[in-house]
């Protein structure tokens, strides 16, 4: 019979390794930053991963890697028009800027540039608010992984006590077992 080394992989963390690699692939992420995300989910170093992924579970999932990076070009795709949808709106709204004179090829006087960026400024606190919103957030995030690790030690500390209470009460379970039959007289007919 042939020990398991302590740090062989299992299958469900090469699964996990896999999963992750392929979103991060699909999302248009590095493999690099995948490998990090696994090795805090199975407590393994990231080059430990990297070297896991592209010795032997690459291997056997080259058609979802083919399909990922199509996912991604799409994405991209799909990014690039967004990107030039935005550009053509302010592009409009540029040209609806009011002119002092009907010639359009007069310049914008700057009364016209600065009611422009008022008006520009006016749609702002909208971000403002999800971007004050994204720090409190990322503020509570923080303080629950300082809690989690507070309550982690904590139940550490009492699944110990909770072991040696146990054995204590083993033990003496096991005295008095040892004085009831020393106590017990034989029964003679």
């Amino acid at each position: 019979m042939t020990n398991l080394r302590q740090d062989a992989w299992t299958k469900e963390e090469d699964a996990i390794l896999a999963e992750v690699t392929l979103r991060h692939i699909r999302e248009g992420s590095t493999q690099l930053v995948a490998f990090e995300e696994v090795g805090e989910k199975l407590t393994r170093t990231p080059a430990a991963c990297g070297f896991r992924w592209n010795s032997l579970i690459r291997k056997q999932y080259d058609k979802a890697i083919t399909e990922a990076k199509k996912v991604r070009k799409e994405r991209n795709k799909r990014k690039v028009k967004q990107f030039a949808s935005t550009i053509e709106n302010h592009n409009e709204v540029l040209h609806e800027i009011p002119s002092n004179s009907a010639k359009s090829d007069t310049p914008l006087s700057l009364n016209d540039i600065i009611l422009f960026l008022q008006q520009l400024q006016a749609e702002k606190p909208v971000s403002k608010n999800l971007e004050a919103e994204n720090k409190a957030l990322l503020l509570k995030l923080q303080n629950l992984k300082k809690e989690n690790g507070t309550l982690k030690s904590k139940l550490s500390k009492v699944n110990k006590e909770y072991e040696t209470v146990y054995r204590d009460y083993k033990d003496v379970l096991q005295i008095m077992d040892r004085a009831r039959k020393l106590v017990e007289v034989p029964v003679r007919n």
